[in-house]
């Protein structure tokens, strides 16, 4: 069975998940969107409304501003997964209790050893805490480091800038420096550097303004 054909049976498995009290209130689960040869790994929280709707991680208002923010760093949506701690929407978008992110992380285990990314780039403090227990995301953001076999990126959740419009600047800074720094972890992993593009190349592409909404 191939990892695409892996990581599709997961995601039906997913889907009629009853490990934890999350599955009593979902209309869809999400369990993510991306190749299953990624070599960039973003991890968020829960999914919200829309993602509840919809079946897909990152939807709504915080999806399409994480959508500028992977564009400013050369980057798409096809490109990278997107997926989240737990699989299924906390009512009311509460955070997640420990007893369903621990339910819910041998799907999120099984992720990982499928898409064998190069990068995790951790959204919101939630997902950061599985990787670097006790850390504070407004110290260590957009700091790479090494954890276990792996590259771990920490960063501020999108939806972060909805509600305070100061950490926007420190967002948009972490995501320019994505391209660099996943190319020093290939570096580190033994494998190809990625050709950075020329500087016309890259003006042409960078959005001209990004908003929130």
């Amino acid at each position: 069975m191939s990892a695409e054909e892996t990581l599709n049976k997961l995601a039906q498995e997913i889907s009629t998940c009853t490990k934890c009290v999350l599955h009593e209130t979902r209309k869809k689960s999400v369990p993510g969107d991306g190749p299953a040869n990624a070599e960039i790994l973003f991890i968020g929280e829960g999914p919200g409304f829309h993602e509840n709707e919809q079946g897909h991680p990152f939807v709504g208002a915080s999806g399409k501003f994480l959508d500028q923010l992977l564009a400013q760093a050369g980057v798409t949506r096809t490109e990278v997964f997107i997926c989240n701690v737990v699989k299924c929407r906390p009512p009311g978008n509460r955070d997640p209790l420990p007893d369903e992110i621990k339910a819910c992380d041998i799907h999120l285990e099984e992720q990982i050893e499928i898409i064998n990314p190069s990068i995790i780039v951790t959204l919101g403090r939630i997902s950061m805490n599985k990787f670097i227990p006790a850390a504070k995301i407004t110290a260590v953001h957009g700091q790479m480091r090494k954890v276990d076999e792996r590259f771990v990126i920490p960063m501020f959740h999108p939806a972060a800038a909805l509600h305070q419009a100061a950490l926007k600047p420190s967002i948009l800074a972490d995501f320019v420096r994505l391209p660099d720094q996943l190319n020093e972890a290939r570096a580190a992993l033994g494998k190809p550097l990625i050709v950075a593009k020329k500087k016309e190349e890259i003006n042409q592409d960078k959005p001209k303004q990004l908003s929130l909404f």
